[in-house]
């Protein structure tokens, strides 16, 4: 198996492609190993200088600390992945463990699948994820996940992309903010 890796505009995030799915269901950020019991994450939180690992329909994006340098981790982190696949497991993760979206308002419905249509699928492409959190007074709060997550341009990202996409299909929304 050949695990390549791409860079994202977050120059302490690399997003890893398995050629294999990752997440069968649902994606979803760990920021703490003892936030999992899952095999290959610990393993990777196991490694000095990651900070947070985000796994994606078929990447898995990993956060390193400032300090710590992809030489150094970069090569342990492709083979914890190949070892895990190695070992005749299909995907890292089978079962959607995101929180449901029962109970919305109308209106959060439609943010909710501009985001899923719109601009889940560029912010994937750069190895992270946008989730919706709450809409009041016309303010939409979101979590930026994965390479997203501390990337330089994620302001620029959300103001001009996200806060304009949603303001423009939703007369609602005024204003996006991350939490």
């Amino acid at each position: 198996m050949f695990v390549q890796t791409e860079l994202t505009p977050n120059p302490n995030s690399l997003k890893f492609l398995p050629g294999k799915t990752v997440s069968k269901n649902g994606s979803f950020e760990v920021t703490k190993k003892d936030e999992t019991s899952n095999e290959l994450i610990k393993n990777l939180f196991s490694i000095n200088g990651v900070e947070s690992v985000y796994l994606g329909k078929d990447f898995i994006s990993v956060n390193k600390l400032e300090k710590a340098n992809w030489d150094e981790i970069k090569h342990i982190i492709v083979s914890l992945i190949n070892d895990f696949y190695s070992t005749g497991k299909e995907y890292v993760v089978e079962k959607n463990l995101n929180e449901g979206s029962e109970n919305l308002e109308e209106v959060e419905i439609r943010i909710i699948k501009i985001l899923d249509q719109k601009i889940r699928p560029a912010v994937a492409k750069d190895g992270g994820d946008i989730k919706f959190k709450e809409f009041k007074n016309g303010i939409v709060r979101v979590q930026l996940q994965g390479s997203c997550s501390g990337c330089p341009s994620s302001t620029m990202t959300l103001k001009q992309g996200v806060q304009n996409l949603l303001c423009h299909y939703i007369p609602e929304v005024k204003q996006v903010e991350a939490i």
